[in-house]
């Protein structure tokens, strides 16, 4: 047998060990990077949802070209703080009780010392950074709000920021509930700010680690603010407003105002009475529009800086908005417009490539899917289903529906043919999402549909007490009596008309 030289051996060791040194990208071919791009308030309006037909993301439309594009895919809250925390803690609001703006799921015994989705890369070799909105902006609190405790690495957390000395909508009940065009340039938008912090980091790579890196675009959430150049993409003259019905609400049980019973968002009427619904659909627009561009400058940089192929990207939003459907804008609903969000997946170990589904999906399914994907033990306890089969084969089809929750005893279910809510009242709604895209007639409450809302009923989940600390947003039924934000809610109020 030919001996082999010892020094030979040590050569080549020696020369893997400094090409790995040189080249970072060599060196995590192991394991995959991650980059997952969060949205605030983003809806449907995407190009390959078709939500709004004269939306522009060629961005993001590019981005699910390049992998696989969820087109049912689901919230587990339509409020910003518990569905954040479900997307990184991998459970439920309805086992962790967190349905309102508050509160942060460490001030909980229980969850004190919960391993949460990039605290589980980090103990599989990760480095972690986050940039912008990943948690919601009150969490984790200040003195947290470093390197170590959540991430490896914090970065430029910004806010909703610049903004004009004087709002440009009055009297809309929040100072943040505003939209025009401003400032003079988009470097001056903290959001602009994010993605310049997240491209060093990409430029900048650790070279003996792989990386998991978060990036929080606020973006269209109110202020809706950009500057001018996205403004021209939509011609007032040539917008168009959302298809709207006089009598939508005729069908529907009175509890679903209960759900966004008093909010600093306008309601249509508002919008209209003050001639600011086109004004607002069209900052909306303008808004996505910037917020897309933004996320094409990080695929850019992943390109330009060898990463792509090594690269796992995820985009989606934290929950949608309604801007006039069901009378409102805002979120805080169980409709489709406050639940359907944007959800991809491209990169490596995704075999399908610029394919849709039409499965329905959850947020909560990044967390097993994620470690799927980097090749990670699963992380047990959490409550998602990974989205492995359906990214190798696009028609997979999962037996799992989607379920979005809004307090306690408040729930959607939706598959791929029907969308079926229940309230804490009991009242129902039922849609069928291929023959009524607009949910506009409720099935619930015609005879013979008893027995598909039956079998839906099944999944509907069991609702864990409101944590202590909830209150800003919540709705729940106390002695079978609706309170709003601990406050009951008397028999004979009437629905709060000026704002929603």
């Amino acid at each position: 047998m030919k001996q082999i030289n010892p020094f030979y051996e040590l050569t080549i060791l020696v020369a893997f060990v400094l090409t790995c040194f040189i080249n970072p990208v060599l060196a995590q071919e192991e394991k995959p990077n991650i980059l997952l791009i969060t949205i605030d308030d983003l809806n449907d309006w995407v190009g390959y949802l078709g939500g709004h037909p004269k939306v522009k993301t060629p961005n993001m439309d590019l981005l699910a070209a390049k992998g696989v594009a969820f087109t049912n895919a689901h919230v587990q809250s339509p409020l910003c703080n518990p569905s954040r925390t479900s997307i990184l803690t991998g459970l439920r609001p309805t086992t962790t009780g967190i349905y309102g703006l508050g509160p942060w799921f460490r001030d909980l015994e229980p969850y004190k010392n919960l391993v949460t989705l990039p605290q589980y890369f980090e103990q599989n070799g990760y480095v972690t950074m986050t940039t912008g909105k990943t948690y919601h902006d009150a969490f984790p609190p200040k003195e947290d709000q470093r390197d170590g405790p959540e991430f490896t690495k914090w970065g430029f957390h910004g806010g909703f920021f610049p903004r004009p000395e004087e709002p440009f909508v009055p009297n809309t009940g929040h100072p943040l509930v505003d939209w025009g065009v401003f400032p003079d340039e988009d470097s001056q938008q903290d959001d602009w700010k994010v993605a310049d912090w997240a491209i060093g980091q990409l430029k900048d790579v650790p070279g003996d680690k792989p990386f998991f890196l978060s990036v929080g675009f606020r973006h269209p959430h109110v202020p809706l603010y950009a500057t001018q150049k996205w403004f021209d993409l939509y011609p007032e003259d040539e917008i168009l407003l959302p298809e709207t019905r006089a009598d939508d609400r005729d069908d529907i049980p009175e509890f679903a105002w209960y759900l966004h019973w008093n909010l600093p968002e306008p309601r249509l009427a508002w919008l209209q009475m003050n001639h600011q619904w086109k004004p607002k659909v069209r900052a909306y627009l303008a808004s996505i529009s910037f917020v897309d561009m933004l996320v094409g400058r990080l695929l850019d940089t992943l390109d330009k800086e060898g990463l792509a192929e090594n690269t796992v990207v995820v985009l989606l939003s934290d929950h949608g908005y309604h801007l006039g459907t069901k009378d409102i804008s805002g979120k805080n609903t169980l409709w489709h417009e406050s639940t359907r969000v944007p959800y991809i997946f491209a990169g490596p170990g995704i075999r399908e490539k610029g394919k849709e589904s039409d499965a329905p999906v959850e947020l909560l399914d990044l967390f097993p899917t994620l470690t799927d994907l980097a090749g990670l033990s699963p992380k047990q306890g959490i409550d998602g289903h990974s989205l492995m089969p359906i990214l190798e084969d696009t028609e997979y089809k999962r037996s799992a529906p989607a379920i979005c929750s809004h307090g306690p005893g408040n729930h959607v279910v939706v598959t791929e043919e029907w969308r079926f809510i229940q309230y804490a009242d009991g009242s129902r709604e039922l849609y069928n999402r291929k023959e009524d895209q607009h949910e506009w007639h409720n099935l619930a409450i015609i005879d013979g549909y008893a027995p598909v809302m039956e079998k839906l009923a099944e999944y509907l989940p069991d609702s864990a007490d409101p944590a202590p600390g909830n209150k800003t947003r919540l709705i729940e039924m106390i002695d079978g009596e609706p309170y709003w934000e601990g406050k009951k809610i008397p028999k004979d109020a009437k629905v709060p008309m000026q704002y929603n």
